[in-house]
């Protein structure tokens, strides 16, 4: 198949990632971090002042990244007077910069620290500390900035997030929670009292998801939860009294909460609501909390991350469209004004060549981005995409990996197989236990619905993905010969070392996907073991320094199929982690890739 010209290169999808993230809105001036991929892949805070001026704050090699759970999150705060106190990447100490000085060290090496919040002279905030024999320890904290002692809050459960001080200042909330659980199968929202001591539990439970709290007032909070099989607003009183859906929908108000410090909602000036929610991606709305009302705003943005800032009746956060890169955006929720901030790249390609995707039911949700291109009589190649997590979810953002494949006339079809988050609890338990099972089925049903419509050669179908997703890519290939080969990105191949090897947020998560470990079990469900039925060429690529899923699990299965004769690439990059952000490296990848198919699709 001859590939047709595209202007998008390697280097405008490896460079097209800043990533904008993490808004901050006080005082008339927006703060943000961004990535900088020519830079190493670091990341530094920016500044917007009230006069459209911008700063960057932080200058290599400061990089302000936190390795809590090692996806890390929000890892800065801002003070009342406008001092930004973030976590630097090198050392994981915490750090406070006053008047664009040099940043000066508030806490020792040795632990690490997310979910910062800032208020009364102190940060309060997550603590993760591992010691020497390996075992982690959480708490939540709070360190004075002037200078002294850090004192312990809330200790004994496995992991926090989400510390909150009543307006009063007499209570702390937080959500915690126990191994095996990870947070959107069951956490507890509980209030401890600042003085005189005390703690209880005010919602939630073992199969319960209560997330994102934030004070109504000194004696009522705000929460989500998935009590109905959804996740929604709710407010509560401080006891657990009163429970009462702001705004019951079959819709989800929120995302997974992989990375510590997201705000899917935020509170008004005038008292309203600021709320994401949809299904699929989330939407911008203005909820009233005493009617219930629900409208949304008249904004160009299809999606927003779930990382919501205010200030009077201004909302900021990250918006998206498919033609439209993730954005930095302030919305007046009075005037409907709405204000790019910043852009996550400055130039964009001919819009013709920026694919616009069409929701499917294929038979699972997914979106179909057809392939630009001359007119032709043949059926075009298509390559499946398979998202991460498990727990994680496709969205419309503008992708340009998409366009670099969709303007060169390979069609991409986006699967929010079942497990997938976004269409309520029902849907995400379609995964428990069935890890290997339902995520491949689902693909491969998808894959065989793009033939059956006619949509794509079916000779021609590849299918890639990243962590989980490379770990369904390897499967699925396995199990189905529907594929023309197969990529992977940091996959996983094999469970029991990912069990004992992998770090300690994910290392109970393979007994909700698969089960207890069980020889027999996982040997019928990982590809390392399945191997034997691989009988397509693939790809695999991995960073050197990946903490979550290490490279053994990489190596190990392109050793497997190179033993067995199937045509395997295995591509390592020093320096890379858990997700690949230096140029370079992106570069090499996506040529990798693309040459992978070309030959695939000859």
């Amino acid at each position: 198949m001859p590939f047709w010209p595209s202007p998008i290169s390697t280097r405008d999808v490896a460079r097209s990632g800043v990533r904008p993230g993490w808004p901050t809105a006080h005082g008339g001036r927006v703060w943000w971090t961004e990535d900088r991929p020519d830079e190493g892949g670091r990341t530094t805070i920016m500044c917007r002042a009230a006069d459209g001026t911008e700063h960057e704050l932080l200058r290599a090699p400061w990089n302000a990244r936190t390795r809590v759970h090692e996806y890390g999150g929000r890892p800065y705060a801002v003070t009342p007077d406008g001092e930004v106190v973030f976590t630097n990447l090198k050392d994981q100490r915490l750090y406070i910069l006053r008047d664009y000085g040099e940043p000066k060290p508030l806490t020792e090496e040795g632990c690490r620290y997310a979910d910062l919040l800032v208020r009364d002279g102190q940060v309060w905030c997550v603590r993760e500390c591992h010691d020497d024999d390996g075992k982690v320890t959480r708490s939540v904290v709070s360190i004075p900035l002037d200078g002294g002692e850090t004192r312990e809050w809330a200790t004994g459960c496995d992991f926090y997030a989400s510390p909150a001080i009543s307006p009063d200042g007499r209570h702390l909330a937080y959500v915690c929670w126990n191994h095996p659980r990870m947070p959107w199968d069951g956490t507890e929202l509980r209030v401890t009292r600042l003085s005189g001591g005390g703690s209880w539990t005010v919602k939630g439970g073992p199969t319960e998801s209560v997330l994102a709290p934030a004070w109504k007032d000194d004696t009522g909070l705000y929460l989500i939860s998935d009590c109905s099989g959804w996740w929604n607003l709710y407010e509560i009183g401080l006891h657990g009294d009163g429970l009462r859906a702001i705004h019951a929908a079959e819709e989800e108000f929120t995302l997974p909460p992989w990375r510590l410090g997201g705000m899917p909602y935020t509170v008004l000036g005038d008292g309203r609501i600021a709320v994401l929610h949809g299904r699929g991606d989330l939407r911008l709305g203005v909820l009233d909390p005493v009617s219930g009302t629900l409208a949304d705003l008249d904004v160009p943005h299809d999606g927003w991350d779930a990382a919501l800032a205010a200030e009077g009746t201004s909302v900021t956060g990250i918006g998206y469209a498919p033609t439209t890169p993730r954005s930095i955006v302030s919305v007046d929720a009075a005037s409907g004004e709405t204000r790019t901030l910043r852009r996550d790249r400055a130039h964009l390609p001919d819009p013709a060549y920026l694919p616009v995707p069409r929701a499917v039911e294929s038979p699972v949700p997914a979106f179909l981005y057809p392939p630009y291109g001359p007119a032709t009589d043949g059926v075009p190649p298509y390559v499946i995409f398979v998202h991460g997590g498990p727990t994680s979810h496709a969205d419309t953002a503008l992708d340009l990996e998409k366009a670099f494949l969709t303007s060169r006339g390979i069609g991409v079809l986006d699967v929010n197989y079942g497990g997938s988050t976004g269409y309520g609890r029902a849907y995400r338990d379609r995964l428990k236990g069935q890890w290997g099972l339902v995520d491949v089925a689902d693909t491969v049903a998808a894959a065989e619905w793009l033939a059956a419509e006619g949509l794509a050669d079916p000779r021609r179908i590849a299918v890639r993905g990243g962590s989980a997703g490379g770990w369904t890519v390897m499967a699925a290939c396995c199990r189905s010969d529907v594929f023309a080969g197969g990529v992977s990105y940091f996959g996983v191949s094999a469970l029991a070392p990912l069990v004992a090897h992998t770090h300690d947020f994910e290392s109970r998560y393979v007994e909700w996907l698969v089960g207890p470990e069980d020889p027999q079990v996982y040997a019928s469900r990982e590809p390392l073991a399945l191997v034997d039925g691989v009988t397509c060429p693939m790809l695999l690529l991995q960073g050197l320094d990946d903490p979550v899923v290490p490279p053994e699990q990489s190596e190990a299965f392109a050793d497997a199929l190179s033993e067995r004769g199937v045509p395997c690439t295995y591509l390592a990059f020093e320096g890379e982690s858990h997700g690949f952000r230096r140029t370079e490296t992106r570069v090499a990848a996506l040529a990798a890739e693309l040459a992978f198919y070309q030959q695939l699709f000859a």
